[in-house]
Order: C-alpha cells, then structure tokens, then sequence
C-alpha cells in the first residue's frame, strides 16, 4: 500500500505524472495478476493490461481513498474477466500455460525469492480448482485485499453470500477435508 501519500500520488497520476502513476501500477500490478491467474489463467497479461488502460480512461474522475481506489481497480479487472469470458465462449480456444514467461530481475534473494514464488504458485493452482466464485471470493479478499463489502460490491453478491464462498473455499483447501 503507498499509505498516507496516496491522495498527492493519485492526484499528480491523474495529472500525468508518470512516476505517480509507476507507484499506483508497482502497487497493484502484482495483486491483478494473482487474480487473473486464478479468473483466467490463460489471458493474464492481456486482462491486466486492458484494466490498465480502464485505470487510464477514468482516473482523472475517480475520487476516494486508497482502499476505494483499489476496489475500482478490481471492478474494473473483473469486468475485463467478464468481457473475455463471454469473447470466449463464442470461440473455441485451447488455455495455454503462463509457464516459461520473463520473469522480472532476481531481487536480493533470489533463492528466498524462488522459494515464494513456488509457494505463490502453488496456492494459487490450488485456489484455481475450487469452483469459480469460490476462487474468486478468495483471491479478491486475500490477495487483492478488499473487505468484505466491496468484494460482494464487485461480485455482484450480499456481504454474507461473500462470507459463505469464502469460508467453504478456504475448508476445501484445508489439509484433511474433502468435497
């Protein structure tokens, strides 16, 4: 989170500074393809690059916190999920794995660093086979960070409809329970 800066960072990004609107894409960016990963594996970085471009299209009218700014992120992410969803199904595709992409330079530790990102991965595939607005439940809530009302905002659903998805989710993927 960028944390008491947001307003003067949301604001000069709004204007067109670059180096603001870095910080708001360095903040996010990871947390979206968390969840297109699990929304849809096989459109990634397509789907996050068109929700950047909504981000573009509106910042300049979005007024609110940081906590609102990224919930209108995510509405704009899953509506980009939507959009592909209904363009897939009138064509026959084949997922392709986002395996063997550039990775971004090692950080400091790069073992530390790979270790993560297995265990990032691995929860996510696991995420991934859960039914669909379980999964996203989870990954909206835990990865992206959202409450619970602004994730059932987002999904179109109550705040306990929300609760319920991500309770049964989370049991499934509890060591010992099967469904």
């Amino acid at each position: 989170m960028i944390g008491p800066e947001f307003p003067a960072v949301l604001e000069a990004a709004a204007r067109g500074d670059e180096e603001a609107f870095g910080r708001l894409w360095n903040d996010l960016q990871p947390r979206l393809l968390r969840y297109f990963t699990v929304a849809a594996p096989a459109a990634a970085e397509d789907l996050a690059s068109e929700t950047w471009l909504g981000v573009v299209r509106g910042l300049d009218r979005f007024q609110g916190t940081e906590p609102a700014f990224r919930a209108w992120v995510f509405t704009i992410a899953r509506h980009e999920v939507l959009d592909w969803r209904r363009r897939a199904a009138r064509r026959v595709t084949e997922d392709m794995p986002a395996y063997g992409l550039p990775e971004q330079a090692a950080p400091d530790d790069p073992a530390a660093a790979a270790l993560e990102d297995l265990s990032t991965r691995a929860a996510l595939a696991m995420v991934a086979t859960l039914p669909a607005d379980q999964a996203e439940a989870i990954v909206l809530r835990v990865v992206a960070g959202l409450g619970v009302d602004r994730v059932a905002a987002i999904m179109g659903k109550r705040p306990g409809t929300v609760r319920v998805l991500t309770h049964r989710g989370l049991r499934r993927l509890a060591p010992g329970v099967s469904q």
